[in-house]
């Protein structure tokens, strides 16, 4: 193994583990790096201790030696509102080069990843599959629902009520205090438990293990199992590589189809794929959502809190339903393939006991997932438009769009900062028929922060929720709903068309033909070759901005970011 290998060529190692308390015997074993977010940062990774712990216990049964590390997130939550966003993107990436620099500065055979969060999973899987070390994910599950059910995702909507004096400081103080009552990430199909769910799918966690509630002790004993099957993948030398393939990317994306999951796992999917050597683009999205079944009827899309995925049977349960469009024969962590895995849980008891928790709360597992034959939609939740707006693309989440907007024609008022936008929504400036432009907020522009608190001041009012648009080379909370377009390629800050648009051009949005494009100048419907005339006298007198950030990670990050379609990720 690699730690015996550099053992024998740094002589200091032995002695300056022993410093640690290990033994002679210790030295020896397969050595397993357990990296986790652990830290008083946030309800998703303030719990992880307890799990890395867990590991450790079981990377010791199995004849292993396991040593925690720690690389806390941010939480975009908190980070919500101010500047504080724009360190979002880039903290994926940044976590991804210190976990890079923990694995390999001291190699290790193997690594137990413990994360739960929006940038944690993310990164998480992106370090494994640029060390391509043996490695398995431990993910933190999901907080419990507040009274009536209530989620933090409301949040956005009920402070946008209060702003514009529909409810009382009070009631707003209400949710506030009681939307959190437990650890663990947000509980709602957001893009934490988004890419809890796209880590299982792609062959890298226990089976059924994502998305589970995080105070429930069965999460223990996953990171107790999770701990002993890293030792034995590292003896097996059965590395990320040999899982994590094409067909593991297309299971994963008919997965997130028929979760309605994230518009931000086109970001973080492709940016995974590059660091596995794979390339997975936005048609390949398009192509598997146009004909996928959605089935989970959990918000912000649907109906139910997130932990009740969990007790209607998880990832396995969906993938049943989808089982005869997966490639069931990727190898999984549990060095079994897909197939086998499913075929295992049915006779071991695992839907018997999520079953137990659905009974508890009166609902049958078809109230939460959907059959294949009984879907909520037949054409996937996310589509990818193009035109003379993004030539590259943008993404929409269709299944969370009012039908009124699916096709439109719209005017356009362009902001160049979401602080300018969301202040023109809650003073009624926009009016129906208005689509809102906000630019300069992609990678290169201010780091791609979120526009979560406009699509809720959007989505939350009556007059404007199906009558006016978003449009973004930003983009969205995975909680956001309503109208909203974002990652549009290229952004404004390189000069893409999104930085030419001018008050009241015609903007058409057509999602069941993939169509976003500028149809006339200053409210008057133009001939293709008068708007591209137009569009190139503009481009002409387009000048570059002065970058936003001109020291620390955000200039790192806005100099080297590829385009959100592409995952942004530094290069």
């Amino acid at each position: 193994m690699i730690s015996q290998e550099i053992r024998k060529i740094a002589p200091e190692m032995d002695p300056l583990r022993r410093g640690m308390g290990w033994t002679t015997e210790d030295l020896a074993k397969p050595q397993i790096i357990v990296e986790s977010t652990f830290g008083d940062s946030h309800p998703g990774s303030v719990h992880l201790l307890k799990f890395a712990n867990k590991a450790v216990e079981g990377i010791t049964q199995s004849g292993g030696k396991g040593a925690r590390y720690f690389a806390t997130d941010i939480c975009d939550g908190m980070s919500q509102g101010h500047d504080g966003i724009n360190y979002s993107l880039a903290s994926r990436d940044t976590l991804t080069s210190l976990i890079e620099i923990h694995a390999n500065a001291t190699p290790f055979d193997g690594g137990v990843f413990i994360s739960s969060c929006d940038k944690a999973v993310p990164s998480h899987l992106m370090s494994i599959g640029r060390l391509n070390i043996p490695a398995i994910i431990v993910t933190g599950g999901v907080m419990e629902a507040g009274p009536d059910l209530l989620t933090l995702e409301q949040i956005g909507a009920y402070s946008a009520m209060c702003q514009r004096g529909e409810i009382t400081e009070e009631k707003l103080t209400y949710y506030k205090e009681n939307a959190c009552p437990s650890c663990g990430a947000c509980s709602f199909m957001g893009t934490a438990a988004t890419m809890q769910v796209m880590a299982e799918a792609l062959g890298l966690m226990l089976p059924g293990s994502s998305l589970m509630p995080a105070t429930c002790e069965d999460l223990e004993d996953v990171a107790l199992k999770a701990g002993r099957q890293a030792v034995e993948l590292a003896k097996m030398n059965l590395r990320p590589k040999d899982i994590v393939t094409i067909k593991a990317f297309e299971n994963a994306i008919l997965v997130h189809a028929a979760i309605s999951g994230s518009t931000n796992s086109l970001l973080h999917l492709p940016a995974i794929a590059h660091e596995f050597g794979l390339y997975i683009d936005e048609e390949t999205f398009d192509r598997i959502h146009k004909d996928a079944h959605y089935l989970l009827d959990i918000r912000p899309a649907g109906k139910w809190p997130a932990q009740y995925f969990y007790y209607a049977g998880g990832v396995p349960a969906i993938m049943e339903e989808l089982k005869h469009l997966l490639h069931l024969d990727v190898m999984t962590v549990t060095g079994k393939t897909l197939g086998e895995n499913l075929e295992e849980l049915k006779n071991n008891g695992y839907y018997e006991k999520c079953n137990s928790y659905l009974e508890k709360v009166g609902l049958k597992r078809e109230d939460v997932i959907r059959p294949f034959n009984n879907p909520i939609g037949t054409n996937g939740s996310v589509s990818i438009l193009k035109g003379n707006i993004a030539p590259e693309g943008a993404v929409v989440k269709h299944s969370a769009v009012p039908k009124e907007m699916h096709e439109a024609v719209l005017k356009a008022k362009p902001f160049d900062s979401e602080e300018d936008a969301i202040n023109a929504v809650l003073k009624k400036i926009i009016r129906p028929g208005d689509a809102v432009i906000i630019r300069y907020e992609g990678p290169k522009g201010s780091g791609m922060p979120e526009m979560f608190y406009t699509t809720e001041a959007i989505s939350s009012d009556e007059e404007l929720a199906a009558s006016i648009a978003l449009i973004t080379d930003g983009r969205f909370s995975g909680a956001s709903k309503g109208p909203a377009i974002g990652h549009v390629s290229p952004e404004a800050a390189v000069g893409g068309p999104i930085a030419l648009i001018e008050e009241d051009d015609l903007i058409e949005i057509n999602i069941s033909k993939r169509v976003l494009q500028i149809i006339g100048i200053k409210g008057k419907k133009c001939s293709e070759e008068e708007v591209k005339k137009a569009l190139e006298e503009r481009k002409n007198n387009w000048k570059p901005r002065r970058p936003k950030y001109e020291s620390g990670i955000l200039k790192l990050f806005s100099e080297n970011a590829v385009s959100p379609m592409k995952g942004g990720y530094m290069k």
